[in-house]
């Protein structure tokens, strides 16, 4: 049998209007009557009931996340960061997985907004103009956490790509090699075009000429990483340094350049991107640049309460720092 606020207010002698106040902790409550309320609601077993409260208050202190894949370390420190400053501004968090797909981001999205959720933190790959429009469109706030939207009018945290893969290829370039080979996404992402256009801007700067056999596309897995090494290991003139789109695939190129008797960094240096805590656990452990995905994931929920409780923003598109760190897959 399901407890309701009214039984809460007869076994306590006082109005429902009461009983809500204390469950809403408005301070204009007597002590003594909040006590006798709170003894009631727990001897009861009463839970408020989230739907009708939001449909009195038109909040829901629910936000809708949806993520390509809670499996990835990646996403998964991302996700972290959101739900911990979900709690702390108490909001509950409805976690959903798109898997890229974008038939299915449209579908979650279209589900969030019938749970009357109060706002939306996205992920997901390429952003086109059906995306801009729905989310645009959107009742409710929405922000996006490691995704860019080309057109910049939807609230997003990242980082900037195209500098952290600049600074990646220079140190490869830096340390010798002249012509780094790159392991990219698969998807026409903004992302994966501002990686690629850093890992262009240092070739040229080196005064070297774009190698398209040197550029292999992957899917940010680590079975691809070993899939695309081996493309790059049977060319005639394989390259002495790999520039790789995320950690995962760096550690799939690792073992594939290992699995196939050179040694990592002395005959090929690897270089990743992201600092998941798989940099660390591969060995050489690997050099990568730094991208805070719990600070991302954080910053996004931050700003997205934002929006909710109509508070000023004063940078909708926030680009937090990234850094370099280098460890033993490079010289």
């Amino acid at each position: 049998m399901n407890i309701t606020i009214y039984d809460v207010a007869r076994e306590a002698n006082v109005s429902m209007a009461t009983v809500s106040r204390v469950v809403n902790g408005n301070p204009n409550v007597k002590p003594a009557t909040r006590k006798k309320v709170l003894n009631t609601i727990e001897r009861l077993g009463y839970r408020p009931n989230a739907v009708a409260r939001g449909l009195a208050s038109k909040k829901t202190t629910t936000v809708g996340v949806i993520i390509p894949d809670i499996s990835s370390i990646f996403f998964s420190e991302l996700a972290r960061g959101i739900d911990d400053i979900a709690t702390m501004y108490k909001y509950n968090i409805i976690l959903s997985n798109s898997d890229q797909n974008k038939d299915k981001e449209f579908q979650l999205i279209n589900t969030m907004l019938e749970k009357q959720v109060d706002g939306i933190v996205f992920m997901g790959g390429k952003i086109t103009d059906e995306h801009v429009h729905q989310l645009k469109s959107s009742p409710v706030p929405v922000a996006l956490a490691a995704t860019v939207d080309p057109t910049k009018s939807i609230p997003s945290v990242n980082i900037d790509y195209e500098a952290a893969a600049y600074e990646a290829t220079k140190l490869l370039t830096d340390n010798g090699t002249k012509h780094p080979a790159f392991i990219s996404g698969h998807e026409d992402t903004e992302i994966n075009n501002q990686k690629y256009r850093g890992y262009l801007r240092a070739l040229q700067e080196n005064q070297q000429e774009l190698q398209d056999q040197l550029i292999v596309k992957g899917d940010y897995t680590y079975d691809s990483g070993i899939e695309a090494v081996e493309q790059l290991l049977a060319l005639d003139n394989r390259p002495t340094a790999i520039f790789v789109a995320s950690d995962e695939m760096a550690l799939g190129v690792i073992h594939g350049i290992q699995d196939s008797g050179l040694s990592v960094p002395n005959d090929i240096e690897v270089f990743g991107f992201d600092n998941t805590r798989l940099a660390t656990m591969v060995r050489p452990t690997l050099s990568t640049i730094v991208q805070p995905m719990y600070d991302i994931g954080a910053v996004a929920m931050r700003l997205l309460t934002k929006y909710m409780n109509k508070e000023e923003v004063e940078n909708q598109n926030v680009i937090l720092p990234h850094r370099i760190i280098e460890r033993n897959s490079t010289k």
